[in-house]
């Protein structure tokens, strides 16, 4: 019987270790906090830690990082100003010529990829114009993905990795830009994919016609 009695001191200690535990368990918690950053329907943004299922809600960031979020939570979306290619025309170029990438292709990787939207998010985790994931962005050295500059850099450079990699075949490239190197090497080529296909097929038309402004 005496084995299943605590005495008054016991009691006492397992009650301070039960404190600090409920003091430290929302810190923890804390630590592993996502931050998301939303558009409002009127062009409104939000922060908040909490992701929304509303649809009305357009996803523009998320991490889980809150720094950096206050400058395109303060961006209020202007649906007269549209993004569009002449925006980054000079970084494309002079990334473009910098890596030795034809700009034509890096627009119409751009084009499909965003839409010239420096703000894209999808719900992959690909972020910025040319919708790099972060693993993809980090071995470029790049940590903002929706600085404009930043992202076509690095956007540019797996490019030109990926063309060396495939002897500057265009369609195995863009389907390794969308599939991965992994899917486009089990399938010795496009993977069957109807999201690739589709893909390659739009980039290949975009890129046909951003030939014509070079």
């Amino acid at each position: 019987m005496g084995m299943n009695m605590f005495s008054g001191q016991h009691i006492r200690g397992m009650l301070v270790v039960a404190g600090l535990v409920g003091v430290l368990f929302p810190v923890i918690s804390q630590a592993k906090t996502a931050y998301f950053l939303y558009q409002l329907p009127d062009g409104s943004r939000m922060i908040t830690d909490r992701p929304v299922t509303d649809k009305r809600y357009k996803l523009v960031r998320s991490s889980r990082q809150v720094t950096g979020m206050g400058r395109q939570a303060a961006y209020k979306y202007n649906r007269r100003r549209v993004s569009k290619v002449d925006d980054y025309e000079k970084l494309i170029r002079r990334a473009s010529h910098r890596y030795g990438v034809d700009a034509a292709l890096v627009k119409a990787v751009m084009h499909t990829e965003s839409h010239f939207n420096p703000d894209a998010t999808s719900h992959k985790g690909a972020s910025g114009l040319m919708q790099l994931m972060p693993q993809t962005a980090a071995l470029y050295g790049i940590r903002d993905l929706y600085n404009p500059k930043q992202n076509i850099e690095a956007g540019v450079r797996h490019l030109r990795y990926l063309l060396g990699k495939y002897r500057n075949n265009l369609k195995h490239t863009i389907a390794a830009y969308n599939a991965g190197e992994t899917a486009v090497k089990k399938y010795a080529g496009i993977p069957p994919y109807p999201e690739t296909q589709k893909y390659v097929t739009k980039v290949m038309r975009y890129h046909s016609f951003y030939s014509t402004w070079n």
